[in-house]
């Protein structure tokens, strides 16, 4: 439904405030895309948003994303409430950390990507998922799945070469929030170890 002159201007005073990586014509022009979204979307959430496949969709075009489990994250990521839809309200707002966050914001985000489970933690299983996409095609007499553990391996490492990591490290395989920020913070190119979930720079 068409919303009013008044209703999209107090809609987007509010998204300019609550992403405030964004300014008031930026987001007036993320809402007109997110209604042109809205309107290739099938018609199950009735106008209030749209599905994963348009979602993944419009990211492999303006991003050139194109990891299947990585776009499923992002999706969930995005979709707050859970409903499978993406509102206007999650779809600027999610925008706004993906393309502008801070430091800390694009931690919290990939560092949510990364935990599968939803656990608080980003264990060797959850790691090995999300590298296994990334190997290309490996030599015929090597197990598949070797050069993915060897991954896993290599980045549990090179995490353990921050201080707070071998505090907190219990020798589990797995990474909590705390830890992961601390490599990161020393080593931004850590930020993105276990797959691409960011736009690059361009």
């Amino acid at each position: 439904a068409a919303m009013s002159r008044k209703g999209r201007k107090l809609l987007v005073d509010s998204l300019t405030r609550s992403a405030k990586h964004f300014t008031k014509s930026e987001v007036e022009c993320l809402i007109k895309l997110f209604d042109t979204l809205v309107a290739k979307a099938s018609s199950q959430f009735a106008g209030a948003g749209f599905d994963r496949t348009v979602f993944r969709d419009t990211l492999y075009n303006a991003f050139g994303m194109t990891d299947d489990v990585v776009l499923d994250r992002v999706f969930s990521t995005f979709d707050r409430d859970n409903t499978g839809c993406i509102t206007v309200e999650e779809w600027v707002e999610g925008l706004a950390v993906l393309l502008r966050g801070t430091l800390e914001e694009k931690m919290k985000y990939c560092f949510a990507i990364y935990d599968l489970n939803g656990d608080g933690y980003i264990s060797k299983e959850e790691m090995f998922q999300m590298l296994k996409h990334s190997l290309l095609i490996q030599p015929a007499d090597e197990e598949p799945d070797e050069g993915v553990k060897d991954l896993v391996e290599i980045a549990l490492k090179k995490m353990a070469m921050f201080p707070s990591f071998c505090q907190d490290y219990d020798h589990d395989g797995k990474l909590s929030f705390t830890d992961f920020e601390k490599a990161v913070r020393d080593e931004n190119l850590l930020l993105e170890a276990f797959g691409p979930c960011l736009p690059d720079i361009k």
